[in-house]
């Protein structure tokens, strides 16, 4: 039988109807702006979409496991070590890392 793989957690903040997508480390947090509005799950879609793709990991990897009405959500990260996730994250800059590639 398979071990389960560890979790582990992120709170992000999510701003839904972006003119300007992109990821960007605010203080502790990373904030994930995308183009798609709040309706109809769309802007989670696009959030994990977003935050797998500046993390450089499988949407597959990302669950969202608190705050699919809010903009202050958690996610749970699967797949890769707590310290390479804090190193993916030390990595980013605080410029946005643009998704305009990702269209």
């Amino acid at each position: 039988m398979a071990e389960p793989q560890a979790m582990t957690t992120l709170e992000i903040k999510v701003k839904p109807g972006s003119k300007r997508p992109g990821v960007v480390r605010e203080g502790e947090r990373l904030l994930v702006a995308v183009a798609e509005r709040a309706v109809e799950g769309a802007a989670n879609e696009a959030t994990i979409a977003a935050l797998a793709k500046a993390l450089g990991i499988a949407p597959s990897r990302i669950a969202l496991l608190r705050g699919r009405r809010g903009r202050i959500k958690l996610v749970g990260v699967t797949g890769i070590s707590a310290e390479a996730l804090r190193a993916r994250i030390a990595s980013l800059t605080d410029a946005s890392v643009s998704l305009e590639a990702a269209r």
